[in-house]
């Protein structure tokens, strides 16, 4: 296997061929575009809005808060959002096959590009349902509580690290052997509720999701129709308390509130219409949710002081702060629907993205297998539900939301980097739906004239980021030019040219990600390693790209497992930054050997 294997791509023909002649590893076409909107609006609308907004709006020590310009961190993500979206919804349309930016990124970076996208994605999906199940657990229990009286005991609902700052819980907590047991089992439940309706069948899931859509819909226009009266203007002064690191640091964190409408595109094996249907739906339920947040963002701004929101309930506390305790009773009840629906939607998208990659052979066969009467990847959902929920089990929340952020805005990146390479390499393909090409000459300028400023202030790290930033504004400059002289001269103007939103998107993606810590970075990096040692060991031999099965040396099995204990070790014992540092050293080392070792066993 020679290296630039590593970068073979697979055609947008084959791609859309092998979907649909492989019958045994098909999907079931039932969903609509109203479905998808749905589908997009129920990801979306969920952790976000019902509890990072608040802490987002007042800041903590780390960061500053946005204030009441939180606002306009809303309608700043929505356009950093709309960015991606656009090229999602150009790939989805033009490749209509399960598997989301794993399959658009095989079609166009190569095959070990995807199989790095579609390990990553499992950060924004699965990980990201963990944070989600341990909300939901909360929430719950909240509802419990206020509805009847009731409350789960605490040991039952939280992880263990949680608990040591919760006074009582180790008290009051079941011992073996002198430990005490705390787990989360509340998530657990939740998530086992959720795999088993996606195993029953995709269409029903999404009535089950349109229902839940529509109540939690309905809980924030309740907030915003008893709270609008109540709306106090001079809270909204100053309206920008703490500059623009504020509004950036909003943003970056509020981008939570953002993830979800990417995983309609992976349902596009299961949609009637994908090539009209899947735009649609991104689209659709992104500008839906943009509206609904900036109007619910703008009343719990002016219902209560700002200061006063860094809360992880922040809806039901302004709807209590002015006495409407029934009110926040049944918000409190809206965020546990919100909840279940995100877990319904990324549950949905997980699985089948381990589908795509199995029907590569970049995976066992078996997580390609499709339930022979409910036609669902079965295994691949079950094995996903396992995963969410063993961690929900005890894991702390914010470490989990950090991993996810960067992952999914890692992945946005590239989907944009790939809609620009294939716009370049193959211009004259149908496209059903194109990003629209609008010169940004005015942004650009704006960008190269005010962060050349910001990075002399900066740490190395954001000065890296926003470098790029600065590289990709030049860029977009040179495009602008070359278009506009091409339009003005009546000129064709150059496919690539016309990707300015796409460039758009993977600045504002880096530009979120500047926002993040440098240990969620060495994090993701070592996620990544993990999943290049498996590319190395299974998947690049055992690709349907490749000409056969090529086996890896007997001493490379011997070495293997040596290899990975000694990374475990080091991360558990080594001391920071080692502890991560040296086990993505030696992944990379065994991944690299793999390559190398397997090469020169096929020559």
């Amino acid at each position: 296997m020679k290296l630039r294997a590593l970068f073979r791509t697979k055609s947008v023909d084959r791609i859309t061929r092998e979907s649909e002649t492989v019958v045994e590893h098909t999907l079931k076409r039932t969903l609509t575009s109203f479905d998808l909107t749905m589908l997009g609006i129920g990801a979306i609308i969920g952790t976000g809005i019902f509890a990072a907004i608040g802490t987002a709006t007042a800041g903590n020590a780390d960061r500053p808060g946005a204030g009441p310009a939180i606002i306009l961190s809303f309608a700043l993500t929505a356009v950093a959002c709309i960015f991606s979206a656009l090229c999602y919804a150009e790939f989805a349309a033009m490749i209509p096959i399960s598997g989301s930016a794993y399959t658009y990124a095989y079609a166009t970076l190569g095959e070990m590009v995807a199989w790095i996208i579609g390990w990553d994605l499992i950060i924004e999906y699965a990980v990201g349902n963990i944070a989600v199940a341990i909300s939901w657990a909360a929430h719950f229990n909240d509802v419990l509580e206020h509805a009847f009286g009731l409350r789960l005991p605490g040991w039952l609902t939280m992880d263990y690290e949680t608990a040591t700052r919760t006074p009582g819980v180790i008290d009051s907590a079941p011992h073996l052997l002198g430990f005490p047991i705390v787990m989360n089992l509340a998530a657990v439940a939740i998530v086992a509720l959720v795999t088993w309706v996606l195993v029953i069948g995709v269409k029903e899931s999404a009535v089950f999701n349109n229902v839940m859509v529509g109540i939690k819909i309905v809980i924030l226009l309740l907030f915003v129709w008893v709270g609008f009266k109540y709306v106090q203007p001079d809270h909204f002064r100053p309206f920008i308390p703490n500059g623009w690191a504020g509004v950036q640091a909003g943003a970056a964190l509020i981008f939570f509130s953002y993830i979800g409408f990417d995983a309609v595109s992976t349902a596009a094996e299961e949609t009637r219409n994908p090539k009209r249907d899947i735009p649609i739906g991104i689209i659709g339920s992104l500008l839906i949710c943009t509206v609904i947040y900036v109007a619910v963002a703008a009343v719990l701004i002016g219902i209560m002081p700002w200061t006063e929101l860094g809360v992880a309930d922040p809806l039901p506390k302004a709807l209590a702060f002015i006495h409407l305790d029934r009110a926040a009773g049944i918000v409190s009840f809206g965020a546990v629907v919100a909840f279940t629906a995100v877990l319904l939607v990324f549950q949905l998208g997980q699985p089948r993205i381990f589908f795509s990659m199995s029907r590569d052979g970049l995976l066992p066969k078996i997580f390609a297998a499709v339930h022979p009467r409910y036609r669902t990847p079965h295994v691949t959902t079950i094995w996903t539900g396992v995963f969410v929920a063993f961690f929900a089990l005890f894991s702390p929340l914010d470490k989990i939301v950090e991993l996810t952020n960067i992952g999914t805005l890692f992945a946005f990146v590239l989907v944009c980097m790939g809609v620009m390479i294939l716009r370049h390499r193959d211009p004259h393909r149908p496209r059903p739906f194109k990003t629209p090409w609008i010169p940004l000459l005015p942004i650009w300028l704006v960008i190269l004239w005010y962060l050349p400023r910001e990075i002399l202030h900066e740490d190395w790290g954001k000065r890296f980021e926003h470098t790029v930033v600065l590289l990709l504004s030049a860029a977009g400059v040179l495009f602008s030019i070359i278009g506009i002289y091409a339009w003005l001269k009546r000129r064709r103007v150059p496919e690539i040219v016309k990707t300015e939103f796409a460039l758009a998107g993977i600045g504002s993606c880096v530009w979120l990600m500047a926002g993040l810590p440098a240990l969620t970075w060495w994090r993701f990096a070592g996620w990544l390693a993990i999943g290049l040692t498996i590319y190395a060991l299974y998947g690049s031999r055992h690709s349907r790209m490749a000409d056969r099965v090529v086996q890896l040396p007997a001493h490379l099995n011997a070495v293997t497992p040596g290899a990975v204990v000694m990374a475990g070790v080091v991360w558990w014992a080594a001391p920071h930054p080692y502890s991560l540092i040296v086990p993505i050293l030696i992944l990379l080392g065994l991944s690299f050997y793999a390559f190398y070792a397997t090469q020169r066993r096929n020559a």
